[in-house]
């Protein structure tokens, strides 16, 4: 891999964690700065920032040429607008931090009517963000994400606008169903169509989980459900998981982005779903980062023969190398310089062997 000369040891170890084996440390992935060799291009606009494909481009490569990827660190890119290739009649706005909808209303007393369109123009826009992303990586240049669709409960949240969701949960819960169904169906669509897309000329077409960075010798896929912490289990077993089985049905493996700690109340639930492989944890604004603070989850998580994935601070990576099973264990973290990175390896494999 072009950005990254120790792929064939990483790619080994990454095989090893979605195994449950053992290695001499957990897989770790630390980045570090390596200069300013390539400039970052100016946007001229918000929405150039997630659909123009040549500033998209030069960000990723610009990216790659300056940052060093130690130990399971991955180049990857991934197009963070993938949920407005459907817009189903909602506006989609633009800014530089985000993307936001302004929602449509809603005739409950009709059938719901979110068939996907193939000729949604901003599907068009999107798809060539990801072929001008493939034709950069080549073969096996970087990793490429499938692209950053919305979940169906939280893209209906988009569409309709999160209050009229819960409401639709109470008043109206048959039109809320099917509605999350057919939003689960062009979900998988979407996906099979980018998967599609990047088979034939990228060795690393299912290598990448939404916004954090994961690779996998087999197929998987990463999905959340951020209204769970709005929700009771009830509800999340009415309207949610409904749609976690038809995507494991889909595609066997799932990656699962657990928000924040209001959706703790649905961990025992989702611990006891076999195609649930990993589960990554974001702690709520104003809360403990991920660390020594989250250990009982942690343990939680990995007693149930589940993966954790989670971004830390470096000053946490020890605590939790020496409490955790390493092989159930994906660090990611970053360091000041490149020999800081490659001291923390090595202190890595010291605090494992000390066990």
């Amino acid at each position: 891999m072009k950005y990254k000369p120790n792929w064939p040891e990483a790619k080994e170890r990454l095989t090893a964690l979605w195994h449950h084996r053992r290695g001499d440390r957990p897989c770790i992935a630390v980045t570090a700065p390596d200069g300013d060799k390539q400039p970052l291009p100016i946007a001229r606009r918000d929405e150039d920032l997630w659909l123009d494909p040549g500033y998209i481009v030069q960000r990723a490569l610009a990216a790659f040429a300056n940052t060093y990827y130690g130990g399971e660190a991955i180049p990857s890119t991934l197009n963070m607008a993938g949920w407005v290739v459907n817009t189903y009649g909602a506006t989609p706005r633009f800014s530089k931090e985000t993307i936001w909808f302004d929602p449509i209303e809603v005739d409950w007393n009709q059938p719901p009517t979110f068939q996907l369109n193939w000729q949604d123009p901003y599907l068009h826009k999107v798809t060539a963000v990801h072929q001008a992303l493939l034709q950069a990586a080549g073969k096996d240049d970087f990793l490429i994400g499938h692209g950053a669709f919305m979940p169906a409960v939280d893209m209906l949240a988009f569409i309709i606008g999160t209050p009229n969701v819960l409401l639709a949960m109470s008043d109206h819960p048959e039109w809320t169903r099917r509605a999350i169904l057919q939003l689960t169906e062009n979900w998988i669509a979407l996906h099979r169509h980018f998967f599609a897309l990047s088979r034939p000329t990228h060795d690393f077409w299912y290598g990448n989980a939404g916004w954090m960075p994961f690779w996998a010798p087999e197929l998987y896929i990463s999905t959340q459900a951020d209204i769970g912490c709005m929700i009771s289990v009830d509800m999340f077993a009415d309207f949610v998981a409904p749609g976690l089985d038809r995507t494991g049905e889909a595609f066997n493996n799932v990656w699962y982005h657990l928000d924040g700690q209001g959706a703790f109340h649905h961990l025992p639930r989702l611990l006891a779903l076999p195609y649930i492989k990993v589960i990554q944890f974001s702690p709520e604004a104003g809360t403990p980062a991920n660390g020594p603070a989250h250990l009982e989850l942690y343990r939680k998580i990995q007693a149930a023969g589940k993966i954790v994935h989670i971004n830390v601070p470096a000053a946490h990576v020890e605590p939790l190398v020496k409490a955790l099973d390493p092989a159930l264990l994906m660090l990611a973290t970053s360091c000041n310089s490149i020999a800081a990175a490659d001291d923390l390896l090595a202190a890595a494999g010291r605090w494992t062997r000390g066990k």
